[in-house]
């Protein structure tokens, strides 16, 4: 164990010791003798989960010499961090990507480049804005497993004929909020009924707001929260509590359901319009599949023509811990999942569009998705932007949600809020570069 890893989960990490204990109990048990066993913690549950676990059946039946154990955890990223620390980390962890740099610093991933490169795994085999944040100094520190790029939904039975198509729905950011106006209906009683656009629905890329304005989270490589075009970004999210009110926006969207039920506030029609990621036409699809909508990119603001098409990206990564015991066997793995046909039957099932440079004819047509094309277009677009590469993102992500919630609430204005964000996140700052950077 090094130093700063030991620190490193002592200042980032906080997890149950006694689910981690289980956890590498429940794998040990199930080892197989006859071939090298390469254990997998992974995160999703569900469809996504079951999906995952096929590819990892289809790997095992396709060669004789690894099996790999596929174990659903919660909390991967805590406790693959505490298991790192403890020198028995599992050979792959499936984690988020705004994760992986935090990862990094404390030390925590093994470098894929060499491994990548015996199997002629490159840069130009991806899209990018997939391939760019898991590259770090000549270094390689997971690859996908499954990518997303994010967009409008659209209802088009709940706003005008005029609009209900992609080629006549609002491009801009004002032309979207005069026709949230338009739609948003009241009850008797004030409260609202139904909202034509909401900033807070989902409310899971508070962090972004800066870049759909043209800005960014960082400056000169340190934290920037408060830019310029945060803070308009933050005083039109204000807006909409000021308008429709701050205590009718809360009061409403406390009534929503959960995304993955027939209840989700879009399937239900209490909105006409919600950002979301690629994957949501297969929540659609299993929950309520009559719902008609269709995609369009995210409206940008009318005097920022130059960032139409502009959208946030994500992804799933591949890691493999430090100390992780078959690490070239693991990398097996991972490289199959970047085959072309093993990648789009994942996506496929999950819903989403592929990181890979190539996309097969066929994968965009049997995909669930009927506007996959969009979202393709999106993730290559050089507009689109992934959440800032820094291992302090996790705690800038939450001031920055929480600054989100104190405008969105009217209980704090946009500059005020976001300055005490950046004096909060640059005391972290200190510590984290202090402490683990070793700055």
């Amino acid at each position: 164990m090094t130093p700063r890893l030991a620190i490193g989960a002592a200042v980032v990490v906080a997890v149950n010791l006694t689910a981690i204990y289980l956890g590498s109990r429940a794998v040990s048990t199930q080892e197989r003798s006859d071939r090298v066993t390469v254990i997998y913690w992974e995160k999703w549950t569900g469809g996504e989960g079951e999906a995952m676990r096929e590819i990892v059946d289809d790997f095992n039946k396709s060669q004789d010499k690894i099996h790999v154990k596929y174990l659903s955890i919660s909390g991967v990223d805590r406790k693959t961090m505490l298991a790192a620390s403890g020198g028995s980390p599992p050979d792959i962890a499936g984690i988020w990507q705004d994760q992986v740099i935090q990862f990094d610093d404390l030390g925590a991933l093994s470098d894929m480049m060499p491994l990548a490169r015996e199997k002629g795994i490159t840069a130009t085999h991806y899209i990018k804005g997939y391939w760019d944040p898991l590259y770090q100094e000549g270094r390689l520190l997971g690859l996908p497993s499954t990518p997303a790029s994010i967009g409008l939904y659209v209802r088009p039975d709940l706003v005008p004929k005029e609009h209900a198509t992609p080629e006549t729905f609002p491009k801009t950011l004002e032309e979207l909020d005069a026709l949230s106006d338009r739609i948003t209906k009241r009850g008797a009683n004030g409260q609202i009924e139904l909202a034509g656009f909401l900033p807070g629905n989902p409310g899971w890329w508070n962090w972004a707001w800066a870049y759909y304005f043209g800005g960014s989270l960082m400056k000169d490589g340190k934290p920037f929260i408060n830019s310029p075009e945060n803070i308009r970004a933050f005083t039109w999210i204000q807006r909409y509590s000021k308008k429709y009110g701050a205590q009718a926006v809360q009061s409403f969207q406390s009534g929503f359901g959960n995304f993955s039920s027939p209840q989700d506030p879009f399937m239900d029609g209490k909105v006409a319009s919600e950002m979301n990621g690629v994957w949501k036409p297969n929540y659609i699809r299993l929950n309520k599949p009559d719902t008609p909508y269709f995609a369009v990119p995210f409206p940008y603001p009318a005097d920022r023509p130059d960032l139409a098409g502009h959208a946030n990206l994500s992804q799933d990564v591949l890691v493999i811990p430090t100390g992780a015991k078959h690490s070239k066997e693991a990398f097996e793995f991972i490289a199959f999942v970047q085959r072309q046909d093993v990648m789009e039957k994942l996506c496929s099932l999950h819903g989403k569009n592929s990181p890979l440079a190539k996309v097969s004819a066929e994968f965009e047509k049997g995909h669930p998705n009927p506007y996959i094309k969009l979202f393709d277009q999106l993730a290559r677009s050089p507009k689109a932007f992934n959440p800032p590469k820094t291992g302090m993102y996790p705690q800038i992500s939450g001031e920055v949600s929480n600054a989100f919630q104190q405008v969105n609430s009217g209980l704090k204005e946009p500059k005020e809020a976001l300055q005490e964000a950046q004096d909060r996140v640059m005391k972290l700052w200190k510590v984290y570069s202090e402490q683990v950077k070793r700055q």
